[in-house]
């Protein structure tokens, strides 16, 4: 029988020696849906995004995508998922049209050319191709580095802070590709972002995550009704708040 769950964390913990990171995080996406892990800084966030990519073992527990444990058979899922994050640089030498060629030579994409013309037309990425990655501008970094992310076109595609360093015109063509290609290849979401517009727009499901724990979930209208609160950015505000009391 075929899971729905497209993402399952199970009792995660990491520690890097007397400190944890994450403690006994446990969560499932279903495929097809868009969840956002929220939290402050330090929340635990990014090394659960490391783990789910294979990059860091876990101390105990496991984590899962499509079916696979990601400690111990990543290989598995990696053909199928993606990751994109402005904090992560791709080769400044080469050209944009060069980065994506070797990324989609990695992918085994074919035919490589159409695909990355195919993201260019639709990310508004042929004017500044030629030139080398190291000269472009953060937003037009963040550009090409999801562009990369959409190459093999994934099944579970991770992000963090997708839109970070965009201005809004370029934001708003990152959300609706975003949103079509989901719908198009019934693609499985999990971001970490801190624009609760972004959030309460393309979410079904919301993470809060503190001190290396989730203390809440539920969708972004069910987090507002329980916390009476108008947008996210408030019920944010109100969880990292009373961390500080």
């Amino acid at each position: 029988m075929v899971s729905d769950r497209a993402i399952e964390v199970d009792r995660l913990r990491k520690r890097f020696g007397a400190v944890t990171a994450i403690d006994g995080v446990s969560f499932t996406v279903r495929a097809g849906s868009t969840c956002a892990l929220l939290g402050g800084n330090g929340a635990g966030k990014t090394t659960t995004l490391a783990i789910l990519l294979g990059l860091l073992l876990p101390t105990s527990g496991s984590a899962r995508i499509l079916g696979a444990d990601m400690a111990r058979n990543r290989y598995a899922a990696l053909p199928y998922m993606n990751f994109t994050s402005p904090y992560v640089d791709l080769p400044h030498r080469l050209t944009a049209l060069q980065n994506l060629d070797v990324y989609a030579r990695l992918y085994s994409v074919r035919p490589r050319a159409e695909r990355i013309r195919e993201l260019a037309d639709e990310l508004g990425l042929h004017v500044f191709l030629k030139r080398p990655y190291g000269s472009l501008s953060a937003g037009q970094r963040t550009r090409v580095a999801f562009a990369k992310a959409l190459l093999n076109k994934p099944r579970v595609l991770l992000m963090d802070e997708p839109t970070a360093s965009l201005d809004p015109a370029s934001a708003e063509r990152i959300r609706a590709y975003l949103s079509r290609y989901q719908q198009d290849h019934g693609a499985t979401v999990l971001l970490a972002s801190h624009n609760m517009q972004e959030v309460e727009r393309l979410c079904d499901e919301v993470l809060m995550m503190k001190e290396g724990s989730i203390v809440d979930r539920g969708s972004p209208a069910a987090l507002l009704q329980k916390y009476g609160r108008k947008t996210l950015e408030q019920v944010f505000i109100d969880i990292a708040q009373d961390e500080l009391m």
